[in-house]
């Protein structure tokens, strides 16, 4: 789990980039605090920064050449099969045990062939001498990011913005478009980023830059293509589920150093620590993050699963005020802005300062066992399409009045009540929405339009018509919250602290499998009862008929007690950009601050955090 960088220069300028790539390196040393290093060849610089998880001596550091000489790579992330991977590449003299050697080896044998090897999580440049080519790749979830900028003759590239900012080389600009998309959506979806004039990689994807142009292609999308398998037989769905997610924990479990994992008590965390105590000759090290008001701590229930498989077992105590020590460090923290981030941030670095490096993680269950009410809610809505379409003279008519109402909770139901048809591409951006429309237009100057997920959700619907009604839901969580913030979250968060987080549910293997399990096995008669059923006798049943709790931080409180100031001074430095109309901005904040029921804290809360993160980021 690295940061890669690089400033590929085709116009010959003589551009000074020694001194810009280290920038670019220093700026994610949280990335990899371990060792860094260079390259410079011809138009090429490359950078990294390392942290050390397979093959810890120096001979593994980057960047790294192939024996021929002609290939040079910076990797990031983990190929969890490269022990298999290797064995197919037995001409190639290897000279590391670790797998950023393979990646390139299987890269000189194969081409971009390579990545449909791999099973990981990754985001790599592979610098080509003999043809002064650059190819970058993503993984299949993009689970690890990938930005770049591209002016004239000159690319440059970075696992993060801040590093792109670092060089100088960037203006930065808040990118009004893709801002849109984060006011809707919480989150800067791809290929759109906060600055203007830079892109995300899209997840899945591979790309090639030479001199003059440039091209990307996709190499993979979730649930493309129906799998070979009798989907009749539940029986065999079950067994096969429970291998795959058997066998995406053992592969996690590939490392130098020690691996723990997340324990909350939950389904998720529980069938992923019940598989590591199946798979590994070791006992299975666990975390929990308590809380102390007892209305809402698990820990008991992640001391019983811990009991069950004989881990080790650590508890980490957090109060609500511990977490608001740690906000504006998690603020700081962020690379792009998100409303979701700090949560995440808080765990990440308990788990850190308890001297763990790699950490795996039960997220990922909710998207592929219909965890979300949304599941439920569009399984039922599918039922009535014919009705749905038979009453568009009253439900235009009704959308448009409704629409004029101050509350956004009633106007994204206007979204749903105006849609031409009812499917997932029109239903789920109105069911994940923070910001309607209408109310971005009254609190900003923004003239709105399609988001980049509606514009993706859109071109993939004859892909998501041909799979099950809850299929279509996972697919197009995929495409939207799991991979704009909740993976984004993960990456971004954790990596601040030097925490590689891994996560079997989001393994492709499992992904592609479950996107075309039919309807009536999916349905969770109880949460996420298939899952449950695939695993059974692993979790006790206390584990799996509790009732759930979960802690969710008082925001609206926080907000209006000791977070009054620090919002209040953000709203205001916000409200005197010039694409925010301060006047209503303003406005918008007292109402909350009345506790006007239809004013939801999560709509304000984004504006602190985008003008927090411009402010860290000098971005205008």
């Amino acid at each position: 789990m690295c940061g890669i960088c690089g400033i590929i220069d085709f116009s010959g300028s003589g551009l000074p980039r020694q001194d810009a790539l280290r920038a670019m390196a220093n700026a994610m040393s949280h990335r990899g605090p371990d060792a860094d290093g260079f390259f410079m060849d011809g138009p090429a610089a490359l950078g990294h920064r390392r942290l050390s998880i397979l093959d810890l001596s120096d001979s593994a550091n980057q960047p790294l050449t192939d024996v021929s000489g002609r290939y040079t790579i910076v990797f990031n992330g983990e190929l969890y099969n490269f022990r298999e991977v290797k064995a197919r590449l037995q001409q190639y003299p290897f000279q590391t045990q670790g797998d950023t050697e393979v990646v390139l080896a299987a890269f000189a044998a194969w081409g971009t062939a390579c990545v449909v090897q791999f099973r990981g999580m990754f985001a790599f440049a592979v610098w080509d001498h003999q043809e002064g080519k650059l190819w970058l790749c993503r993984d299949r979830m993009g689970v690890k990011p990938l930005y770049y900028h591209q002016e004239g003759d000159r690319f440059i590239f970075a696992s993060e913005v801040r590093a792109l900012l670092a060089s100088g080389l960037v203006r930065p600009q808040l990118d009004r478009k893709a801002m849109y998309d984060y006011l809707s959506f919480q989150s800067f979806s791809q290929p759109r980023a906060p600055i203007e004039d830079v892109r995300q990689l899209s997840a899945g994807s591979w790309m090639q830059v030479c001199q003059g142009s440039s091209s990307e292609d996709i190499y993979w999308t979730p649930g493309s293509e129906a799998l070979a398998f009798d989907y009749k037989d539940a029986a065999g769905v079950r067994s096969r589920i429970r291998s795959l997610l058997r066998d995406a924990v053992e592969q996690r479990l590939v490392s130098d150093v020690p691996v723990g994992a997340f324990l909350s008590g939950g389904i998720d965390s529980s069938v992923v620590v019940g598989m590591m105590a199946e798979v590994s000759a070791e006992r299975p090290v666990t975390f929990n993050v308590s809380f102390s008001e007892k209305d809402f701590d698990e820990s008991s229930y992640a001391r019983l699963v811990a009991d069950r498989f004989h881990t080790r077992h650590e508890t980490l105590l957090m109060a609500p005020e511990d977490f608001l020590g740690l906000l504006n460090e998690a603020l700081d923290a962020m690379d792009t802005p998100s409303a979701d981030g700090p949560n995440t941030y808080s765990v990440s670095k308990a788990i850190r300062q308890a001297g763990i490096k790699v950490a795996l993680s039960g997220v990922g269950g909710d998207e592929l066992f219909a965890g979300y009410p949304f599941f439920l809610t569009w399984h039922r809505m599918a039922r009535y399409r014919r009705l749905f379409q038979a009453t568009s003279a009253i439900r235009l008519p009704l959308a448009t009045w409704i629409e004029r109402t101050s509350s956004s909770k009633l106007q994204r139901l206007a979204s749903i009540l105006s849609a031409t048809r009812l499917e997932i591409a029109q239903v789920y951006p109105a069911f994940r929405r923070i910001l309607p429309e209408p109310l971005i237009a009254a609190l900003t100057t923004e003239p709105g339009g399609v988001t980049s997920l509606e514009e993706g959700l859109a071109q993939a619907m004859p892909r998501l018509e041909r799979l099950p009604l809850l299929g279509q839901v996972s697919a197009a969580e995929y495409a939207g919250y799991t991979q704009h913030t909740l993976l984004k979250d993960t990456d971004q968060m954790s990596m601040a602290v030097s925490l590689e987080i891994r996560e079997p549910f989001f393994d492709h293997a499992l992904v592609d499998f479950m996107m075309h399990v039919p309807d009536d096995l999916r349905y969770p008669v109880y949460p996420k009862s298939l899952l449950v059923e695939s695993v059974r006798p692993l979790l006790p049943d206390d584990i799996v008929h509790r009732r759930k709790q979960g802690f969710l931080f008082p925001w609206k409180h926080w907000m209006r007690g000791p977070l009054r100031g620090f919002c209040a001074e953000r709203i205001q430095r916000h409200a005197e950009r010039p694409f925010i109309r301060g006047h209503a901005l303003s406005a918008y904040w007292q109402r909350f601050l009345r506790e006007d029921p239809a004013v939801r804290w999560q709509e304000l809360w984004q504006f602190v955090v985008l003008e927090h993160w411009m402010q860290k980021n000098g971005v205008q």
